[in-house]
């Protein structure tokens, strides 16, 4: 049968159960139509299949898994055909392991460097994280397996993230916040797409009819499955008539019966639960015929997952040729990230990876001396560890070139926590500082899924930045550091000098519920740029152990071609980046904006012509006033360089407009004309908005306050479940592990306990919990109690019933 036979055949009390998770990663499934149910898995740099009891934190035990570089560290490669690669490798392996829809890839834009999660994401540009989705889509989709791209949208922050109302400007969300979204829909072709935990302009993300009905499928043309965050359905009917698909992971039937109690009353039509309903029978009946991969190819994707590594891996710094590595060259190896690699981050993306290579498993393959190797810290202290301390400055007093890895621990990028600071733990600097007093030829490697401050960068002759490299980084390393392979990665984001430096200041700090995008469209290069602040590493850097020429651009309607010479002795790749911007332009814009890219081996002493078309985004900008897309007239600039800062060749092209009125008189938001942006006033930032701005709420705690707002809780009980759960987050932050249980429920809202308990707790108990949580814990003690014999009660109905339709 068709879908559309099957939604006819289907009992409203059927269709409404389908709109909700069976169990921690399958939808329901009907057995008496032979519809199955869908098999979600986290993945999207390695599959994480757990069974049906599994959890949504990288806690419990998964099946083996290549764990390839993450998003974060494949974006510095800007190579899409390597992205459609790896996605193909995590598709093969998600339908030899019964996975139906791979969440992933993660596409959140870098707003600050402190964002937890950064190492899941690809950039701070829509333009290169989107093109780089959309090849791990084409990858994944090509196994049968859909991709759900995540976490839709704006959600740029760990923190309160399950009760966190971004408030941003529409054109800044059109521009800068969905456009990586759109590209991997429109040219990735995504299947599915993952709503996000947080408000967007008032409204949950996953009933956000702007954003899921307007934009995703009506301006977009998206017609696939649209699935919660887990646990980040908040109004299970508005999200059913904002097109959202399916709720996980196991709410249980008490959401089915709300949505029926909605279609008794008139507040929800059955032709709305239709619609909502029919992407999910097409997703079942997708994966039900698709055709099945026989197992996992283990030694294929390590390999591949080495290449990846290869080709993203950042050469930072390389005073005076100190890397190469010489044949038969004396090193000393010291770090614990050599002995113990840290080469994915924490959180629901942990891969329990098919293999592991460190630097000190591969490192006597080379042709090298190698005197010894020494862990010389513990990685997340803050003084150097006495014993280790010692021996490895001894140890670097005896050889030519000391490797030093080092890097961020385990617990300052995660799931369900921020960063705090840019910097790599005290202990570790220190060390480095001490070793270059012993000996100033150090080549540092670094392991690290964001931006860092590197005030120390002075202690090295070289730095080389693996990011996570990966289950196959310590070969991949070593290719690089012995010149068996030229590094060709650049940063897909901007290093500031210090985070004070960035356009988002008071990232961390803020309690309120709205969170407030006062930097408009101006983030990452873009800010840099337009303010005119100086940056440690810009956006698109990187070097090569070869050097590259320019010459010879050409602009014509199509695009740009131009000539890359390779000018050095060593086959190397350079990435070509295209900028375009428009000087006194009458709408608020960065300096210039990446526009194309094209990544291009060379032949030592050769020539190749580079071509990097224009497309329809090329000199677009979002019209709030018209409500679409247009181009503003003018002559623009064109620039192509290695990088945002060292543009190479420029030159103008004139560009007929799609509309003589522009949106605003540009002279009525002066911090954005000129980039001063770090103190736009609320009066600014409103005109910029469009609309008064929401008022943050005071008084008793509501339903959506997370656990970290219990601190104010009324009921002693509550404030004591404050404590615990703070004191368990600072307690894993001094050990270096993080807690992700004590994390994911501390930035928890009270709403979620009904989405997240099975069968267990209903909507009613989780109301019943906030009046407890607000001093009157008989009432809401009893009206729990009592709710749960009437929830358990109502689903034992709805099961029967729902049996008895087979």
């Amino acid at each position: 049968m068709t879908a559309k036979e099957i939604l006819g055949q289907l009992k409203i009390e059927e269709k409404c159960a389908l709109l909700s998770g069976k169990n921690e990663w399958m939808s329901r499934d009907i057995p008496r139509l032979d519809l199955q149910s869908i098999v979600f898995s986290d993945g999207p740099h390695g599959l994480r299949r757990q069974g049906e009891s599994g959890d949504h934190l990288g806690l419990g035990k998964s099946l083996p898994a290549t764990c390839f570089p993450t998003a974060a560290t494949v974006a510095s490669s800007w190579d899409q055909e390597l992205a459609e690669e790896i996605g193909t490798a995590l598709g093969q392996e998600a339908n030899a392991q019964n996975v139906n829809v791979l969440l992933g890839p993660g596409l959140n834009i870098k707003r600050s460097p402190l964002c937890g999660r950064n190492f899941e994401y690809f950039s701070e540009d829509p333009y290169l994280a989107g093109k780089m989705a959309a090849g791990y889509i084409r990858g994944i989709q090509s196994k049968g397996v859909y991709a759900c791209p995540k976490h839709f949208a704006v959600n740029s922050r760990e923190y309160r993230r399950m009760s966190m109302n971004a408030v941003v400007d529409e054109r800044t969300l059109r521009e800068i916040y969905l456009t990586a979204f759109e590209i991997a829909v429109k040219e990735g072709g995504a299947k599915a797409i993952m709503s996000s935990y947080n408000s967007v302009n008032g409204e949950y993300a996953n009933e956000n009819k702007h954003l899921l009905k307007e934009i995703l499928r009506d301006e977009w043309g998206f017609d696939g499955l649209v699935v919660t965050d887990w646990g980040g359905s908040n109004d299970h009917v508005k999200g059913v008539q904002a097109t959202s698909n399916v709720e996980m992971p196991t709410p249980g039937l008490g959401t089915a019966r709300e949505l029926l109690k909605a279609l008794e009353e008139g507040r929800i039509s059955e032709e709305e639960i239709d619609t909502a309903v029919l992407p999910v029978i097409e997703a079942a009946l997708y994966a039900g015929g698709r055709k099945k991969e026989s197992g996992i190819l283990e030694k294929e994707h390590h390999e591949l997952a080495e290449k990846a590594a290869e080709k993203s891996a950042v050469l930072l710094k390389n005073e005076k040729g100190i890397l190469p590595l010489k044949k038969g060259e004396s090193v000393a190896v010291i770090g614990d990230f050599a002995f113990q690699p840290r080469y994915q981050g924490a959180g629901s993306s942990v891969v329990n990876s098919t293999k592991i290579e460190s630097i000190t498993d591969v490192l006597y393959y080379y042709s090298l001396n190698v005197v010894g190797a020494e862990r010389g810290y513990a990685r997340t202290g803050k003084k150097p560890d006495g014993e280790k301390y010692k021996a490895a400055l001894e140890l670097a007093k005896k050889a030519e070139v000391v490797l030093y890895f080092f890097g961020l621990d385990e617990v300052s990028e995660t799931e369900g926590g921020d960063r705090l600071h840019m910097r790599i733990p005290d202990g570790q600097i220190r060390l480095l500082e001490d070793l270059h007093k012993v000996n100033p030829n150090i080549v540092g490697v670094l392991s690290a899924g964001s931006a860092v401050e590197t005030p120390w960068i002075g202690n090295c002759k070289a730095l080389l930045n693996g990011l996570l490299t990966g289950q196959a980084g310590g070969r991949a390393v070593m290719n690089i550091l012995t010149g068996a392979v030229n590094p060709s990665g650049k940063l897909a984001e901007s290093w500031p000098v210090v985070y004070e430096d960035c356009s988002v200041v008071n990232y961390s700090g803020t309690e309120t519920t709205n969170l407030e995008y006062r930097e408009g469209p101006f983030v990452g290069y873009r800010y840099y740029d337009k303010a005119n602040v100086k940056v440690r590493f810009p956006f698109g850097f990187g070097l090569s152990y070869t050097e590259f020429a320019y010459d010879d651009l050409k602009i014509d309607e199509k695009g740009v071609t131009l000539k890359v010479t390779n000018t050095g002795d060593r086959k190397g790749s350079e990435i070509v980046q295209l900028y375009v911007g428009l000087k006194n332009s009458g709408v608020i814009r960065p300096v210039k904006e990446l526009k194309g890219f094209k990544k291009a081996e060379i032949e030592p002493g050769e020539s190749v012509i580079v071509d990097i078309p224009f497309d329809d985004k090329t000199f677009r900008f979002f019209d709030t006033k018209t409500g679409r897309w247009e181009t503003e007239g003018g002559e623009y600039d064109i620039y192509v360089g290695s990088s945002s800062e060292n543009i190479v060749l420029t030159g103008k092209k004139e560009v007929k407009g799609t509309t003589s009125e522009l949106p605003y008189d540009i002279t009525d938001l002066p911090s954005y004309a000129t980039g001063e942006i770090l103190n736009v006033s609320g009066n600014e930032f409103r005109t910029l908005y469009g609309s008064e701005l929401p008022v943050e709420h005071l008084g008793d705690l509501e339903i959506n306050d997370p656990f970290c707002k219990m601190g104010n809780a009324r009921s002693g009980l509550f404030r004591l479940v404050y404590r615990v759960l703070r004191n368990n987050v600072e307690k894993s932050k001094k050990k270096g592990v993080p807690d992700l249980n004590s994390l994911f429920i501390y930035n928890m809202p009270i709403r979620a306990l009904s989405k997240m308990a099975g069968n267990i707790i209903s909507t009613e108990m989780s109301e019943a919990v906030l009046t407890m949580v607000n001093g009157h814990f008989f009432k809401g003690f009893g009206r729990f109690v009592g709710g749960f014999f009437r929830n358990r009660k109502e689903n034992r109905k709805y099961e029967k019933l729902l049996q008895s339709f087979r």
